[in-house]
């Protein structure tokens, strides 16, 4: 096996200072503390970015409103789309080096990441490309009595918020910024955006990337740092709205920073996703999707099922032809194009799973995997648990890593009860060929998100989001621009 060579391109990208983008310029403090970008594949610093001083995200944050203010909220919306899909074909045109810094990040298979980081983001950013033009508010008829044979008409419209603060996670750095920028981008507001600190480096050529596709400088800015940086952000009395993605623990402490000036905010939180499936189940195809969906980026995606509900009659099949799939599987680089498994994407969530291992090594019952690879880099083995309570700890907690915990059911209505003891409630899905038995289940799961026969998948035309503690607000579909837009309403008398 052997790993994808890199571009000329990443080489030098990687041997650049890095630190903030700022009214369409880079800004490098070179007395600024630095943070070191680990490759978690075999744990050597590729590259170090400079953390974002209060007198750099002030400056960030007055470009945006400046930029808004100025141009963007009342820029063409046909020239907006235009922009956007430039960009697109640039993230496209760039994709492998895109990739492969993605890759060097997070760990992310180089598959994954040329899939989701690239064409994926191109796929979003055009979907938000083409609502700019389709942003639309009603005409209304009021009611109020004539006294003197005047008449009444009402309109509503719709108008950029102003400036967005978007934190992104580590585990897609890139697209999440892309379904976060985009939508802003597209109903006119301008964006200070702060990735992780784990994974900063696609996001800050995607604002060089963003210049050349025309965007006005100081639409699009990064700044960079940890968790007081955000917190900072968040505070901003210019601030208009958060977009947050992370952690149900991380994104109560934004909801209430935000709250405290009534700032917006929109909250996708992960939790404890489940796959349900009945008696009837086609356990191959659901062994293939659990593989795809529960261990992809060693299951550092916040829709993955991390707990499993299946009839008493099928548990022994679906566990023993599970863990026969993962054991084939090859564990390695993620710059490899053969490997399926990579590390865990940095030394806290590596801590994280590992804690979680020896949970379930005391608590439950371990089928497959289970141990941390002695190798350098932040590998554990993908691992199957067989649970005896619903309320064993990892059947209740968000591992976000690649440990699947199985319990088995005996009837339909019980099942109903396992997926719903949960506090959170981001996606669900049911695994049956019995279209009635789904269709009645599917208004009593208590999930942002049903699918029937497939899990995690998500589509730019479809809204997407959690309830319960699982998030607030929707992503997608024509649902971003409740978010991004106020709405005002004009009365007129003659």
């Amino acid at each position: 096996m052997s790993d994808v060579p890199l571009t000329a391109a990443v080489k030098a990208f990687l041997a650049r200072p890095h630190g903030q983008f700022i009214q369409g310029n880079a800004c490098i403090s070179h007395a600024a503390p630095l943070i070191d970008i680990i490759n978690p594949a075999n744990e050597e610093v590729v590259a170090a970015v400079a953390t974002a001083s209060r007198d750099e995200l002030n400056a960030a944050v007055a470009a945006a409103k400046g930029s808004f203010q100025s141009l963007w909220a009342n820029f063409n919306p046909y020239a907006r789309g235009v922009i956007l899909n430039k960009l697109a074909d640039l993230i496209e045109q760039n994709g492998e080096e895109i990739a492969q810094l993605d890759t060097l990040c997070s760990g992310k298979s180089i598959n994954l990441s040329r899939l989701f980081e690239v064409q994926q983001s191109a796929v979003f950013l055009r979907y938000f490309a083409g609502w700019t033009t389709k942003i639309s508010g009603q005409t209304l008829q009021p009611s109020f009595p004539s006294m003197a044979g005047e008449q009444y008409s009402a309109f509503t419209r719709r108008e950029p918020v102003g400036v967005v603060a978007a934190i992104v996670p580590w585990n897609f750095p890139l697209m999440i910024g892309i379904w976060k920028l985009g939508a802003a981008l597209a109903c006119g507001c301008s964006v200070v955006i702060k990735p992780s600190e784990f994974t900063p480096l696609t996001m800050l050529r995607l604002a060089e990337l963003a210049k050349e596709a025309g965007l006005p400088d100081g639409v699009l800015n990064v700044i960079n740092g940890g968790g007081d940086t955000g917190r900072q952000l968040i505070e901003h009395p210019d601030v208009a709205k958060v977009s947050f993605t992370g952690s149900v623990a991380t994104g109560k402490k934004v909801n209430m920073t935000a709250a405290a000036d009534l700032t917006r905010c929109t909250l996708e939180l992960g939790g404890k996703n489940t796959a349900a499936l009945l008696q009837d189940a086609d356990i191959d195809r659901a062994v293939a999707g659990l593989l795809q969906t529960g261990y992809i980026h060693q299951g550092q995606v916040c829709a993955a099922p991390e707990r499993v509900y299946v009839h008493a009659s099928r548990l022994d099949e679906l566990t023993g032809k599970l863990g026969a799939a993962l054991a084939a599987a090859p564990v390695g680089s993620p710059l490899d194009e053969r490997v399926v498994f990579g590390p865990l994407s940095n030394k806290p969530q590596f801590d994280k799973v590992c804690h979680y291992l020896q949970v379930a090594g005391s608590e439950s019952r371990i089928l497959s995997g289970g141990e941390v690879i002695d190798r350098p880099g932040y590998f554990v083995q993908p691992t199957i648990v067989r649970a005896a309570s619903a309320t064993e700890v990892l059947m209740q907690e968000e591992t976000f890593g690649p440990v699947l915990s199985f319990m088995s059911y005996d009837e339909d209505d019980e099942l109903l009860a396992l997926i719903n003891n949960t506090p959170y409630g981001l996606g669900t899905s049911l695994w049956t060929n019995n279209l009635s038995a789904a269709m009645r289940m599917i208004p009593q799961v208590e999930s942002g998100t049903v699918w029937v026969n497939m899990h995690t998948m998500v589509d730019p035309a479809v809204p997407f989001g959690g309830v319960k503690h699982s998030g607030i607000g929707r992503e997608f579909g024509s649902s971003f621009i409740d978010e991004y837009t106020e709405v005002k309403s004009v009365i007129m008398a003659y």
